[in-house]
């Protein structure tokens, strides 16, 4: 069985989009996938066997989040736990009621609530600095209450965490359901508290786990309308057979990261290192929402200007080391990233922004060798003299 590996030639610093898969997480998968043959839907020994090690999984998760093990319901990532939000809202909220996403949402959220609720779903807007405008929030609660309301644990572009304890404790006031998009937060940050949200997404791949698991964190009292349908599992929330040996390596990975946090300080000397070096190395350079706490292992970076057509990431890929853009770019043609737009910058602000963001197994040399290449890149592209 062939497992995604990092290629000896790269760099990587796009961990935030998905990190590579972490022996602890294959290890546990094979060690599932090895013992756990049943379907665990099935009467018989192999399938009950099966359905044990989900539940002992689920208990674990529970645990880590703060929630009751019912509360646990297992889908293939972060993606689909946020779709099976909306459209749970869509068929039980009244005709014409409103929502509110916050305006630097992941698309899995941001697209969901456009596709289910159009016009209805208002924007909460965000500082320059990137963080939710809680006092429109408050206004807006006390105003006239949504059926919805939806802010992340931290941004997956500039990695500025959110207010989110604060967002929760909101919603339970006004008695307004809360999501609580986690997916960049889980393995990075401690996750106690998070299942105080009514509804938390997550998933593996951000960690090192495997591509194809996630869950949503629900409340264990009413019903849940199944996203998918054709089957009872995960008490007909989910329709479809689970992934046992997934589950297993999640809550694996989950564990590990977990025990990991105590080094969460060094991290964000690392990162801050980085971050000083090369703002002396290239004076134009801007870090995004850098007076606000961000994630110790992002770092979004708006770079000195150059012709798209050798634009910053495209270069460095060719260098050696794997980075992420704020915005997209082909045939001449950017597309802004919008967070960035939420926060205030322009266009052509917005196509400059790099995210950094690294790995537990990130080291030093990793870092220095980032800050080379990039000045490298820069005397390449022309914005920085050869030395």
């Amino acid at each position: 069985m062939i497992f995604f590996r990092l290629e000896n030639d790269v760099t990587y610093f796009d961990h935030n989009a998905t990190a590579p898969l972490h022996p602890v997480a294959r290890e546990a998968w094979l060690e599932a996938a090895d013992n756990f043959i049943g379907n665990p839907s099935s009467p018989h020994r192999v399938g009950s066997r099966a359905d044990a090690a989900l539940e002992e999984a689920r208990l674990r998760l529970a645990a880590m989040l703060g929630c009751h093990a019912h509360d646990i319901v297992w889908t293939s990532g972060a993606t689909e736990a946020n779709n099976q939000v909306f459209q749970h809202f869509a068929r039980v909220l009244p005709p014409d009621a409103p929502i509110h996403i916050s305006a630097i949402e992941h698309p899995s959220v941001a697209e969901s609530a456009a596709h289910y609720f159009g016009d209805r779903a208002s924007l909460i807007p965000v500082t320059p600095d990137g963080i939710v405008d809680l006092d429109w929030l408050a206004e807006a609660l006390a105003r006239h209450r949504p059926g919805l309301v939806a802010v992340m644990a931290a941004d997956n572009v500039t990695g500025v965490i959110q207010p989110w304890e604060q967002v929760a404790n909101l919603c339970r006031r006004w008695e307004v359901p809360y999501l609580c998009d986690a997916a960049q937060w889980l393995g990075k940050e401690n996750p106690i508290g998070l299942g105080t949200c009514d509804f938390v997404s997550g998933c593996a791949h951000k960690v090192g786990g495997p591509r194809g698991i996630g869950f949503l964190k629900c409340p264990s009292q009413g019903r849940l309308k199944p996203f998918l349908v054709g089957g009872p599992q995960e008490e007909n929330r989910r329709a479809g057979t689970e992934n046992v040996a997934g589950a297993l390596a999640l809550v694996a990975m989950l564990d590990a990261r977990c025990g990991l946090l105590v080094e969460v300080e060094a991290r964000r000397e690392m990162r801050d290192q980085f971050i000083q070096r090369l703002t002396t190395a290239l004076p134009e350079v801007k870090i995004v929402g850098e007076l606000q706490p961000r994630l110790w292992n992002t770092v979004a970076a708006q770079l000195p200007q150059v012709d798209c057509r050798q634009r910053w990431v495209v270069k460095l890929d060719k260098l050696g080391v794997a980075v992420s853009t704020g915005s997209a770019c082909s045939s001449g043609k950017e597309e802004p990233s919008p967070v960035l737009l939420a926060m205030g910058y322009a266009p052509n602000q917005a196509a400059r922004v790099l995210r950094f963001s690294s790995g537990w197994e990130t080291n030093e040399k990793d870092w220095e060798t980032l800050l080379a290449i990039i000045q490298q890149a820069a005397r390449e592209l022309g914005v920085l003299a050869s030395v």
